[in-house]
């Protein structure tokens, strides 16, 4: 009878343990919570209540459970790696399945969890033997232990789930009941090796949760990993800064005393471009919910330093525009494009790194191949919106003539004609090839660099011209991602976001404001009721409730943008 030793050994499992003591819910709350009733795939199911709860985590969650209980019941088992699903997997011979059903029965009447097919179909309860009889003829199953977050806007079930595989006994073989990347069959007696749980559910090494039993072959590094580490770098601004301000109203006076190239498109400075709603943190918050695998997060700014933010907390570092600029006679700028023709000079930068404006959020979890190919080529994102026809004029918006641009130099460089502009989400990079779009182009790039506000004579180097050039040099390819763009002025902005939250299916999104909201205050209302919506549970880059810094930086003296 090994009832109560397992039962005993899911109650300790039941604790996070990818969140360490710094990730805290803002009262130094325990990891795990009451029992709640929640919605999950349409239908009430029960959860365990948990501050700080991220989707990786609860995927971490569900092997280390699972492995957990094998290991206390002494029931033979590995980690498989190289599945199509997402999901960590376990294999049991399936002579033991008998053992497995019974075990996993017990403690889902204790700890409540659920099981399913791997493929389709509602969860069940784990703890009732009709479950279990009604799935004997699948070989691979889900199982699920929910959790939420204590606002319950954020429930992990199935999706988070993980996968058992019964691999059948054939001539003194263990045969696989699916395809993975690796083996389809091994000896029974095959030796089994130990692998950090992190190898299996991609949680991150500072919050790795122990130790699996696996094979060697699950061990050895594939084709299809990505070895190399990748960053994130935001562009930021603190429109409301009355130094960042004063200085930015300045230099437009100087500019707008002159005519002709000197003068502003009405989109090349207004208000709309510079407010800020707090989206930063709540980006961030989506770079920690939904892509743990992320290195390194640069905050580049003109001397800010949000309040909320925590800079000491390990893997987020701020970065001055002056820290970046090859020529310092360029600052102040308030333009997006000559920030981001610079980003390639922020220190210690990976070689592969993810470009965000802090209005672009992911939506539900993504991995490294959805922007960079194993073998280091990035993937860009074209948009069905056109390039207009023709050269770049003044009456142009800036976004257009910026376009045109690059249309040019691209045909000037490769003879072809580029018509598509690129979606507004993260834009994959490497920093080699912007190194060399700096020399290749060198006269374009000066000119950019020295634009303090968007000009008829901008490229738009990470969000257009890079694509193009490293695709044209076999760097990089066309990539497909499940995208959303809400544009915050039009009138069907609050069904688009209520039906973003209710499905969560979009790998990203954007909520963009390029003009004056008709009523600020409901627009403001509007995105603030969104974002806490869809994401509910802090970063680790926020300080604890109370705990408040400056603004600004001692030094913030020189211009800022929201691109």
């Amino acid at each position: 009878m090994r009832s109560l030793t397992v039962a005993d050994a899911a109650r300790s499992a039941l604790v996070v343990r990818a969140l360490d003591d710094r990730r805290r819910d803002g009262a130094g709350h325990a990891s795990t919570g009451p029992i709640r009733v929640v919605r999950v795939d349409g239908r009430h199911r029960r959860a365990v209540e948990v501050p700080g709860i991220t989707a990786w985590a609860a995927r971490a969650r569900n092997l280390h459970i699972l492995v957990a209980l094998l290991e206390e019941a002494g029931i033979d088992h590995f980690c498989v790696r190289g599945t199509a699903s997402v999901n960590p997997c376990v294999a049991v011979p399936e002579r033991l399945r008998t053992d497995v059903e019974e075990v996993l029965r017990i403690v889902c009447g204790h700890n409540p969890g659920y099981v399913g097919s791997a493929s389709r179909g509602q969860m069940r309860p784990g703890a009732s033997a009709a479950s279990w009889r009604a799935l004997r003829a699948q070989r691979v199953l889900r199982l699920a232990w929910n959790v939420c977050d204590p606002t319950g806007n954020l429930v992990f079930g199935r999706e988070s789930g993980c996968d058992i595989e019964f691999w059948a006994e054939r001539e003194g073989r263990l045969v696989a009941p699916r395809p993975n990347r690796v083996v389809s069959e091994v000896p029974v007696d095959a030796g089994r090796c130990w692998a950090e749980q992190k190898r299996f559910s991609e949680v991150p090494v500072m919050y790795t949760t122990g130790q699996a039993r696996t094979l060697p072959e699950f061990v050895a590094a594939l084709p299809d990993d990505h070895p190399f580490p990748i960053d994130v770098v935001y562009t930021w601004v603190d429109d409301s800064d009355p130094r960042w301000r004063a200085r930015k109203d300045a230099t437009r006076r100087v500019l707008e005393r002159g005519t002709g190239e000197h003068a502003l498109h009405e989109q090349a400075a207004n208000d709309s471009r510079y407010t800020s709603r707090d989206e930063l943190r709540y980006s961030l918050r989506s770079i920690h919910q939904y892509a743990p695998w992320v290195r390194t997060i640069f905050l580049v700014t003109a001397g800010h330093v949000p309040s909320w933010l925590d800079t000491d907390f390990p893997g987020i570092k701020v970065v001055d525009h002056r820290e970046i600029f090859s020529d310092p006679d360029a600052l102040p700028t308030f333009n997006s494009h000559a920030i981001e023709s610079q980003l390639h000079h922020i220190p210690e930068l990976s070689e592969h790194f993810l470009y965000l404006n802090d209005d672009v959020f992911l939506g539900r979890p993504v991995q490294p191949g959805k922007f960079f190919h194993s073998n280091g080529l990035s993937k860009s994102f074209r948009s069905n919106a056109l390039i207009p026809s023709g050269r770049a004029d003044s009456a142009d918006l800036p976004v257009n003539a910026a376009g045109k641009n690059s249309r040019g130099l691209i045909a000037q460089q490769f003879g072809t004609v580029i018509s598509q502009k690129m979606k507004h989400t993260p834009h994959a990079l490497r920093r080699s090839v912007l190194t060399e779009i700096e020399q290749v182009y060198a006269h374009s790039h000066r000119t950019t660099q020295h634009s303090r506000f968007r000009s008829p004579h901008d490229v738009p180097i990470v969000s257009s011209l890079y694509h193009y050039y490293a695709y044209h040099s076999a760097r990089a390819t066309v990539g497909d991602i499940r995208y959303a763009y809400v544009d915050l002025a039009d009138g069907l902005a609050q069904r688009r976001l209520d039906g973003l939250l209710a499905r969560r299916n979009f790998d990203t999104f954007c909520m963009n404001d390029t003009v004056p909201a008709a009523d600020p205050v409901a627009q403001d209302r509007m995105v603030a009721n969104f974002l806490d919506a869809y994401f509910p549970v802090p970063s680790p880059y926020e300080r604890p409730t109370g705990i408040r810094a400056p603004r600004t930086a001692p030094v913030a003296e020189l211009g800022g943008v929201r691109a």
